[in-house]
């Protein structure tokens, strides 16, 4: 969980500091620190979802190979 809270702070700071150089306004920054890691939480969730997906999809053709070498 530490590392995990790091990390966020690491994210905020970074997403800060971009608005911030890219405008000079300490309103943009703080708004690209709460907005563009919220948005890029959702999408990594989103991410994690599909790709499960598509290991289970992996894993079952694995398995479905392995089924159909062992009946030879």
């Amino acid at each position: 969980m530490e590392k995990t809270l790091s990390f966020a702070g690491v994210h905020f700071t970074v997403a800060f500091l971009v608005g911030y150089l890219m405008t000079g306004s300490v309103w943009v920054g703080g708004a690209l620190a709460l907005v563009e890691p919220a948005c890029n939480t959702v999408a990594f969730h989103l991410h994690e979802k599909v790709w499960k997906r598509i290991e289970r999809r992996r894993a079952a053709a694995a398995a479905s190979r392995d089924e159909a070498h062992l009946a030879t």
